[in-house]
């Protein structure tokens, strides 16, 4: 059976969300699929999206576990953004969470340092 993902974050000012979550992602929508919603391709299959829903923002909580960190971080800093929260748990895991200007959180984890 297969299973694709859309997580969904409401957002209050489409075209600010647009521009922060392209900086945040590294890249333009994957698709657009209407005048109020943008869609980004994480891996196969599995999609982020934002859609202009004023009143409803600022809740989501979304975490991606990425391989590739601390590569992800410095790009996203090289973008313009920076994390609201770093997180390393006792089994040396790591979380970086970022806040958009909704106030949603999108964190990235990742594997402990070797």
């Amino acid at each position: 059976m297969a299973v694709e993902l859309f997580a969904g974050i409401p957002v209050n000012d489409y075209d600010a969300a647009l521009s922060w979550y392209g900086r945040l992602l590294g890249s333009s929508p994957t698709f657009i699929p209407n005048d109020t919603e943008a869609v980004w391709e994480l891996a196969e299959h599995r999609y982020l999206y934002i859609e202009h829903r004023p009143g409803h923002a600022g809740h989501a909580l979304h975490t991606l576990f990425v391989d590739d960190l601390d590569a992800r971080v410095a790009g996203i800093t090289g973008r313009g953004l920076d994390p609201v929260r770093r997180e390393t748990y006792a089994n040396g895991v790591r979380k970086v969470t970022y806040q958009d200007p909704d106030g949603n959180e999108i964190g990235l984890g990742g594997p402990p340092v070797e």
